[in-house]
């Protein structure tokens, strides 16, 4: 044995040994009779070596009849250890005081609970029937045999229906009373009179005596000849000229340009540069309600007209006292839209009362009416010089109608749109129009023509109630309903320009009017909280916002031959100059 053990030390090398002292950290036991045939080799280097155990302790019947202590850790035994063995407490002896309450076993802090299994519908057939009858089933017992014991609460009352819940009991005098309101059984054929077999008697019907027959009968016609009326004739047009003389020393008219305010107002006349407005010049006061738009007067922009949901329509001074030189009545519901000829003589105003009317700027006279039984939204006169006897109107009933004012008949329609046309702007040296339409599309027309060539709808699109030229004739600005202002190419193919999209105003469900300044570095809009948003043309950035009203804001316009001039109208019924 100690030559065999001898061979195997020199076997080893000293790097064993070494990693064999570092790797082994824990103890490891070691027959009594190898340690001793060991002890000589202590002098020199020597290896420990793990003997395997062949006759390891195995439990006697004494230890095993005793409950010797199993260690919690273990796990193998090698005996079959008793149920007290395997149970016993871990530390310390049997708790003398523990209950049998404390000795069950639990699932959570109140004790153990079981899965059990409830109809809902018997539960809530129950608890109606408990809430409607004062009994129910008592749950404790066992209902297989029902008696009276087995419910709670109104006993008698359950003996007396017969312990019929609430789905089960329905009294005979309703089902007697739904009978008798319906006309029967509706399995009875013949005799099953309907819903309204109550009301075929008339003794249970309240009718009005014969002085309030004969009251009832007075409104009634009344009420049928003012809605006749109202509908076949127009409101009496009138005007009230606000100004002292409406002629000057020299015979000219309010509708003279003006030569004492510092500008030569010509149609030429275009601002090299134009600066953002920054302070409030002046306010026109004279509309009791909400403005719908204003219009400046063509070419030298001196004047302004402004309709009103008031009914009214007044022509205002732009220089010197800024009066109001001319109101005209002739409406008799809001006007909506208003459009100048060229000349500025003449000019169109289309109302919710659905008439389009033709008024003289300097008289105030009405010329001439127009209808077709439907709302007129906007009109636009044709600005080609040799056309201004022709006019169009964009209605209620999707049509665009074109009128002659000579004949005051309509000579075209234009009928492909599937909504209220809201806009109409004329294009391309006046040869086309654009409408823009409550259906959510665009279309280009030529002029009496009365098929669009051109069609845009996109299923990203929104509504545009409003659209604006731009002054070089190159773009369309449009006010979608989606709180963004579109650009359209306005030449020739009409595309949307996805670089130019002004944002940051809130208009969605007004028709706030867009305007470019003179130079085209700015755009101006209203918005629904009443200010005045303006942007820069080139690159779409919110430059500037000013609080211009106290409701909405629906119309913004950049006065033609003023670098800074902006005039704004609200709902609150003022018109406002900006500078």
């Amino acid at each position: 044995m100690a030559a065999t053990l001898g061979s195997l030390v020199s076997y080893s090398s000293d790097s064993d040994s070494e990693n064999e002292s570092e790797t082994s950290t824990s103890p490891r036991k070691l027959d009594p009779d190898a340690v001793a045939h060991l002890q000589p080799l202590k002098s020199g280097r020597t290896t420990s070596l793990a003997v395997l155990n062949s006759a390891p302790e195995v439990a006697v019947k004494e230890d095993v009849e005793t409950g010797t202590h199993l260690d919690p850790s273990l796990k193998e035994v090698s005996y079959n250890p008793t149920y007290e063995t395997m149970f016993a407490p871990e530390f310390g002896p049997v708790n003398p005081f523990r209950t049998q309450q404390m000795a069950a076993p639990r699932n959570m802090l109140s004790g153990y609970a079981e899965a059990a299994h409830l109809n809902d519908f018997m539960f809530e057939q129950q608890r109606r029937t408990f809430s409607t009858f004062g009994y129910a089933l008592d749950p404790s017992v066992d209902n297989s045999q029902v008696s009276s014991s087995s419910y709670i609460g109104a006993v008698e009352e359950a003996e007396k229906n017969k312990g019929l819940t609430v789905f089960e009991a329905t009294p005979k005098s309703k089902a007697e009373k739904r009978k008798k309101v319906k006309g029967g059984d509706a399995s009875d054929l013949e005799g099953f009179l309907g819903p309204w077999a109550k009301y075929q008697d008339e003794k249970g019907v309240a009718k009005p005596s014969e002085e309030e027959q004969k009251e009832l009968d007075e409104i009634t016609a009344k009420r049928q000849k003012k809605g006749k009326n109202e509908e076949e004739a127009p409101a009496e047009e009138k005007t009230i000229l606000h100004v002292k003389d409406a002629y000057d020393y020299q015979g000219r008219s309010y509708l003279h340009i003006p030569q004492d305010v510092g500008l030569n107002l010509r149609s030429a006349d275009v601002p090299e540069k134009c600066y953002l407005p920054k302070k409030q010049l002046h306010v026109w006061t004279g509309h009791t309600k909400g403005v719908s738009a204003i219009r400046l007067f063509p070419v030298s922009g001196h004047l302004l007209l402004s309709c009103s949901m008031d009914c009214k329509i007044k022509l205002w001074e732009v220089y010197n006292d800024r009066r109001c030189v001319r109101t005209f009545i002739g409406h008799s519901k809001a006007v909506r839209d208003i459009c100048f000829n060229n000349a500025g003589t003449q000019f169109l105003s289309a109302a919710y009362d659905r008439y389009l009317k033709l008024w003289d700027t300097e008289t105030g006279q009405c010329i001439s009416r127009f209808t077709n039984r439907k709302v007129p939204y906007c009109v636009k006169f044709n600005p080609d010089e040799d056309k201004q006897n022709l006019f169009v109107a964009g209605m209620s009933d999707k049509k665009i109608v074109q009128w002659d004012i000579r004949t005051s008949e309509v000579v075209q329609e234009y009928d492909r749109h599937l909504g209220a046309v809201n806009t109409i702007t004329f294009v391309d040296e006046n040869r086309r129009f654009v409408s823009t339409s409550d259906d959510k599309s665009l279309r280009v027309w030529e002029w009496d023509i009365p098929v669009d060539f051109k069609y845009i709808a996109e299923p990203s699109m929104h509504s545009m109630p409003a659209v604006t030229l731009s002054p070089n004739g190159k773009w369309l600005a449009c006010q979608s309903m989606d709180n963004q202002i579109l650009i359209f190419g306005a030449q020739n193919r009409f595309r949307l320009n996805k670089k130019k999209v002004f944002k940051g105003h809130m208009v969605a469900g007004y028709a706030c009017q867009v305007d470019f300044s003179p130079d085209m570095s700015y755009v101006v809009s209203g918005d629904a909280d009443g200010k005045l948003n303006i942007w820069d043309w080139k690159t779409t950035k919110l430059y500037h916002r000013i609080k211009a009203h106290d409701k909405v804001c629906i119309s913004a316009l950049w006065h033609p031959h003023e670098t800074s001039k902006v005039i704004t109208c609200g709902w609150d019924g003022q018109i406002k100059l900006w500078d």
